[in-house]
């Protein structure tokens, strides 16, 4: 089979909200047309940063303004797409919303919502995320 590999970047995007750490997720369909929720990220355009393109896909994905305030690791898995193997690798990074409305999201999403931090690292469908979501956790503790 033939194998290809990917680069993205994205963003655990919470706010402080009465005391309550709260953490933005999205939302998309499957191929299989089941509901998932997860992290905003995207690939990185050429010539954009790993910290650009996180900013720029959480924009788009979230419909939010936010800044970065720290640097999460990457996750590394495979899935395969059209007969092909991809391999891909996403660099993830701690981000404060400094603005904008998650109704303002791009039509790649089905949903946005802001959940309890807890309730975040439960909902994430994918383990990786799920991982990235703990780190961020020790980080705002």
């Amino acid at each position: 089979m033939e194998t290809r590999s990917e680069v993205s970047a994205g963003g655990v995007v919470f706010r402080r909200e009465g005391g309550n750490i709260e953490i933005a997720l999205a939302a998309r369909r499957t191929r299989k047309g089941d509901l998932v929720w997860g992290l905003p990220k995207g690939g990185i355009d050429e010539e954009e940063s790993h910290e650009g393109a996180a900013v720029r896909e959480v924009r788009e994905e979230t419909g939010l303004d936010a800044e970065i305030e720290g640097d999460l690791g990457e996750i590394r898995y495979f899935y395969v797409w059209e007969g092909v193997r991809v391999r891909k690798v996403v660099h993830f990074f701690l981000m404060r919303a400094t603005g904008g409305d998650i109704t303002a999201h791009d039509d790649e999403m089905e949903d946005v919502r802001w959940f309890p931090l807890a309730g975040s690292m439960r909902r994430a469908a994918y383990k990786g995320e799920r991982e990235i979501l703990g780190r961020a956790k020790d980080r705002l503790a």
